[in-house]
């Protein structure tokens, strides 16, 4: 039984962020999805993937296909420098809530969404759909 206590501590440490402004970051169970949560957004990259983004805009400069929603309006594509930060494993079922967003890891992919307006996405190696 302490094993699983140390196990269940371990993950929770991981997953906490280590101040008010810090970024949570966490990864599917699977590692194809990587997501993290700064004050203002939620973002997941997805490595292997079955699926195109839509057509990448003029004005993106860099890569284009990260997925995210932020505090206002529906879930959408991101144009990103950077790549997430693998951090803590959630597992399938799990979930993280931090500021306004929360997001679930299931099997059939990674579920994210604004607690307050109700927009978010879901994205899997086989599609992503923004709501």
């Amino acid at each position: 039984m302490p094993r699983v206590i140390v196990l269940a501590s371990l993950l929770f440490v991981a997953l906490t962020p280590t101040g008010a402004g810090a970024v949570t970051s966490f990864h599917s169970p699977s590692g194809n999805i990587r997501c993290q949560i700064p004050k203002v957004e939620v973002r997941c990259d997805i490595t292997k993937r079955s699926w195109q983004p839509t057509p990448k805009p003029k004005s993106c400069e860099f890569d284009w296909g990260s997925i995210g929603v932020g505090r206002k309006g529906k879930g959408h594509f991101l144009c990103v420098s950077d790549a997430t930060d693998s951090g803590g494993k959630l597992a399938y079922g799990d979930s993280i809530t931090r500021f306004r967003f929360r997001c679930k890891s299931l099997s059939s992919g990674m579920r994210c969404v604004n607690t307050r307006t109700g927009h978010g996405f879901k994205v899997s190696r086989e599609r992503y759909r923004f709501f």
